[in-house]
């Protein structure tokens, strides 16, 4: 099978123009290519996943057949991120006039769950283990489901073609990584290896992560794999599915428990995307239970009234105002967004240009907010409380162009590093239910992200497409880190329009993000030495540290598609130190 791996790999270098990569082969070019992709391309955390996108793009495939590809090739070599146990959104553009649709492939709580599913019984939230490392935090898996209905529709190559890499990759093995060995040491060690069957494949005889550069088998993952190829996603939702219901039902200790029935009915669906004007372009991403595509929009509508282009990324002031225009944001996010299906969202409202160009207004080039509240955004529901949302390292994003010009921006999720660290059929459940709020109902008021039988948790994920006024695809982009993901995004999206750097320059722009009252900047970046004149303009909470942050984007040039990645966690995809 590697053969014919390879051959492909070959095949999708003499389409592409840019380095491909099996299973085998040191990553010591593992930065992001700067040539640019004449026929195609690629952009994911793993060049292995990159590379199976890649060989489907060489056969033929489409962008969503690439981009799925992926996506179960990360499930192999990146599990610490995403996989066919977690959920995901995927944005689509057609690169005929760029005509755009948005799947949801978000992860759904059992139909017995119930608002007070994290709390005990006097009301106080559960040790953050039980929460996290049991039953309790895993919903129905959502991208096997996404997949099947985005490749009914856009689909060119058979469903089984798409599995074929990752299944390679699991049967064959693939090398330890120094991303991978990391995250499975340290404070993620005891949920990576939770269970005996993930420290088969992941941990040593002495108990210890698999070194750097040592094979890494996973033959249940292959037999999972190759079934799902051979049946389609019927396999876990339909034929596998009592069992699944009846693992998570044993290890859920308390509230409802997911049964056969709540993953039989799971379904992806297409929700409305969420585009809003900046510049002469058009920003596109995923709408609830997405925050996404709202809060980007939001963030760079707030800041189109300043010259950000003059400004510069240097500029002090121009970090003042990001990190107001993500408060600003962020209070209308915390208190509106949940899952449509169960509450009244204000998405039209809370991008629409009178409402964003109100909420600017509270921006100062030379002071900071006090006070800050939620706006009233047009069509926005009464008495509603704020929620609460953990920082998490356990996303990917991946973007991918096909030689007709259609784009994919997928974002990919297990929630946690690891997920739930709960492990079936040779990958890892997400823990995605945590990101609910554990507290149904504050002051009295009804928290619009509460647990709720059957309804998807909300999400920072922001998968984008930005377009030109022709309809042209120029950005296709996406992050991960939990709510750090749409800032990233407009960060990088400024960092391109604004500044005029490329994809590659604008993902490696430091991160300033509000928690609060408190401003977080990115260790060992030009941030520090601004301290104090962000001190100076009110920000008197500032604290440095290097947050889980992973990027990958692909920009439109004159000569071709860029293919960038976040520069951060190139020199950890290394095979050996």
């Amino acid at each position: 099978m590697i053969k014919r791996l390879s051959a492909s790999l070959a095949a999708a270098v003499l389409l592409t123009g840019c380095s491909a990569y099996s299973s085998q082969n040191s990553a010591s070019s593992t930065a992001a290519q700067a040539e640019p992709v004449r026929a195609g391309a690629v952009s994911s955390a793993d060049p292995r996943a990159t590379a199976a996108g890649e060989a489907i793009l060489a056969k033929g495939g489409s962008a969503t057949d690439a981009a799925i590809a992926v996506m179960l090739a990360l499930t192999v070599v990146e599990p610490q991120s995403s996989g066919i146990g977690g959920g995901g959104f995927l944005v689509r553009a057609d690169g005929a006039g760029g005509d755009l649709l948005t799947y949801d492939g978000r992860e759904t709580a059992p139909a017995a769950a119930t608002g007070t599913r994290f709390l005990d019984e006097n009301g106080e939230r559960l040790p953050r283990e039980l929460r996290v490392l049991s039953g309790l935090s895993v919903g129905v898996p959502g991208n096997l489901a996404l997949a099947a209905k985005a490749h009914a529709a856009h689909g060119k190559l058979p469903w089984a073609d798409l599995f074929q890499p990752a299944i390679t990759l699991a049967e064959d093995g693939f090398r330890m990584n120094v991303r991978l060995n990391e995250s499975l040491s340290g404070r993620n060690k005891g949920r990576a290896g939770l269970t005996a069957e993930a420290r088969a494949v992941f941990f040593g005889a002495d108990g210890e992560p698999l070194p750097v550069g040592s094979m890494v088998r996973n033959g249940e993952l292959a037999e999972s794999l190759t079934d799902l190829a051979e049946t389609g996603a019927e396999a876990l939702y339909d034929r596998n599915a009592e069992d699944l219901a009846e693992y998570i039902a044993e290890k859920t200790p308390q509230d409802g428990k997911m049964t056969t029935a709540d993953i039989t009915s799971y379904q992806s669906k297409l929700r409305d995307p969420v585009c809003a004007p900046y510049r002469e372009y058009q920003v596109c991403g995923m709408g609830p239970p997405s925050s996404g595509g709202v809060a980007v929009a939001q963030m760079l509508g707030q800041l189109e009234r300043f010259d950000i282009a003059a400004l510069g990324p240097e500029s002090p002031t121009f970090w003042h105002l990001f990190l107001e225009s993500q408060r600003v944001a962020y209070a209308d996010r915390e208190l509106y967004i949940g899952d449509s299906d169960f509450v009244s969202v204000p998405v039209k409202g809370l991008v629409d240009p009178a409402y964003v160009a109100s909420r600017s207004a509270l921006i100062s080039p030379s002071a900071t907010i006090t006070d800050l509240k939620p706006g009233t955004p047009p069509g926005a529901p009464l008495a509603r409380a704020d929620g609460d949302e953990p920082l998490e390292q356990g996303t990917t994003h991946f973007s991918v162009v096909d030689g007709a010009g259609n784009a994919v921006s997928y974002t990919s999720t297990v929630e946690g590093a690891f997920g739930s660290g709960l492990f079936f059929g040779g990958f890892y459940l997400n823990n995605e239910l945590t990101d609910f709020s554990s507290t149904p109902v504050v002051d009295g008021k009804p928290v619009a992200n509460a647990v709720e039988g059957g309804k998807r948790p909300r999400s920072s994920m922001a998968p984008t497409i930005v377009l030109d006024q022709n309809g042209e695809i120029v950005l296709v982009i996406g992050a991960a880190g939990g709510p750090t993901i749409p800032v990233q995004v407009a960060r990088s999206i400024i960092g391109v329009v604004d500044f005029g750097l490329s994809a590659q320059d604008a993902l490696a722009l430091p991160l300033i993000m509000s928690f609060g009252e408190t401003a977080v900047i990115e260790q060992g970046t030009m941030l520090e030495d601004m301290q104090d004149e962000l001190t100076a303009l009110g920000h008197s909470q500032i604290r440095a540290f290097g947050p889980p942050l992973k990027a990958n984007a692909l920009r439109r040039t004159a000569d071709g598609w860029e293919v960038a990645t976040d520069p951060r966690i190139a020199p950890k995809l290394v095979y050996t130190r």
